[in-house]
């Protein structure tokens, strides 16, 4: 990766009021976190008002184990870049200590990236997908 693509990523996580975010490209895993920011402060950089609601949000891992995007590898992924979900709607699974732990949509949106790859490894708050709200 070279420093172009660094300062776009960072750019986009300053833009879009993000704490972190995880980027792939083959082996190689880049991480870019902001910290010590409030969700107020992130909207006033990003150039919003406090309390106006993102455009852009993100599900991120609740536990540490290997993510998966179908309930077995014969079926098809739970959701695709593009595809439209609804609260409740199941996103992925993370398996954990021989428990399969279903990974549910909050809030209704429209994936526009999965951050990680099936059968990887996720760490507690590592951002799987970002949405954007309609």
């Amino acid at each position: 990766m070279d420093i172009e693509e660094l300062k776009r990523i960072i750019k986009l996580l300053k833009e879009e009021g993000l704490s972190e975010i995880t980027v792939c490209e083959g082996e190689s895993r880049l991480t870019v976190r902001q910290e010590g920011i409030t969700p107020k402060e992130a909207a006033s950089h990003a150039g919003r008002e406090p309390g106006e609601k993102e455009r852009v949000f993100t599900v991120i891992a609740p536990l540490v184990g290997t993510f998966y995007r179908r309930s077995s590898p014969e079926e098809e992924p739970f959701v695709a870049e593009g595809a439209k979900v609804e609260p409740g709607e199941t996103l992925c699974i993370i398996e954990a200590m021989k428990v399969l732990n279903e990974i549910k949509a909050e809030e209704q949106g429209r994936l526009q990236q999965i951050l990680v790859e099936d059968g990887e490894t996720v760490e507690y708050g590592q951002v799987l997908f970002l949405f954007e709200r309609p």
